[in-house]
């Protein structure tokens, strides 16, 4: 799923191509992509593009008229610029929304649809779109200390959580816990002083740093087909099991649930410690995500 610093991607990437630019056509391909029906997406037709901003890891359109376009990628969903030429077809186009410099494609690969797009009216209307999670650029370490024990739950889980932090995924909570040095099992409410501020400068600067990366690899092209991915060789521990930690050589490990895994370094996180699969899963119940997104 794309996170934060994807989505900031996207959103960098949209802006010189769609800001200040009607959009012209949409087609709708996939039948469950659309989840509103009232204002009807033709509304929005010859309407320009005022604003691109983020909700959490949804990608906002804000229109003429007030109106919102709410697009959330899930799991599988991508987003394509074709300047020229007949749009792409085929099983996974989802939807195609026309534009006078090219068309925004989406794309979602798998046999399961999740992508969702919203067509709203309306402030308060976009803010029932907002899971409500603090944006940890915009707070304070003792604000996001709070939300830290909110609950006492793993880690891990908070941080994916969506109503207490906006945009983290299990891509870039993995990434946050090496860096802080910290096991993604911990219970959020043993963390002491230091540990909490080690977790919240390790949040900041991740998230910052993949952001500017990222945004400058797109600077001048749109992202292109596999290229928002939650799997990055210059990663430190997702998506690298089996392979040498790069602050201390020690071999990445893994913690598989469902269609879920958790990467951590044994030496850097958890003392030596490696963490069992079918054991830890019984041990921690319900503290895995309950829902898709989280």
């Amino acid at each position: 799923m794309p996170e934060l610093p994807d989505v900031e991607a996207y959103l960098h990437a949209l802006r010189r191509r769609v800001q200040d630019r009607p959009l012209t056509s949409t087609s709708v391909r996939g039948p469950s992509l659309l989840r509103s029906f009232e204002p009807p997406l033709e509304a929005a037709i010859g309407l320009r593009v005022m604003a691109l901003s983020r909700l959490g890891k949804r990608i906002v359109f804000t229109l003429e008229n007030d109106l919102f376009l709410v697009l959330h990628l899930m799991i599988a969903g991508r987003l394509q610029w074709k300047e020229s030429g007949p749009p792409p077809r085929g099983r996974i186009v989802q939807a195609v929304f026309g534009f006078p410099d090219g068309s925004l494609v989406l794309t979602e690969a798998g046999t399961k649809r999740r992508a969702t797009l919203h067509l709203v009216a309306g402030r308060e209307a976009l803010a029932g779109h907002d899971p409500g999670g603090a944006e940890v650029a915009e707070i304070d370490a003792a604000r996001f200390d709070e939300l830290l024990r909110r609950e006492n739950r793993t880690l891990k889980r908070v941080l994916t959580s969506p109503r207490i932090f906006a945009g983290i995924g299990n891509a870039y909570s993995d990434e946050i816990l090496h860096a802080a040095g910290l096991s993604p099992v911990r219970r959020s409410r043993q963390l002491g002083p230091e540990e909490s501020g080690r977790l919240y400068a390790a949040a900041r600067d991740t998230l910052e740093t993949w952001r500017e990366r990222l945004c400058a690899r797109f600077d001048t092209k749109f992202p292109g087909p596999g290229q928002i991915t939650a799997f990055r060789p210059e990663f430190a521990v997702h998506g690298r099991y089996g392979k040498p930690c790069p602050a201390c050589n020690t071999t990445v490990q893994r913690i598989r649930y469902a269609d879920s895994e958790t990467n951590y370094c044994p030496a850097c996180q958890t003392g030596g410690r490696v963490l069992a699969d079918r054991s830890l899963s019984r041990l921690l119940k319900d503290d895995w995500p309950g829902v898709l997104e989280e």
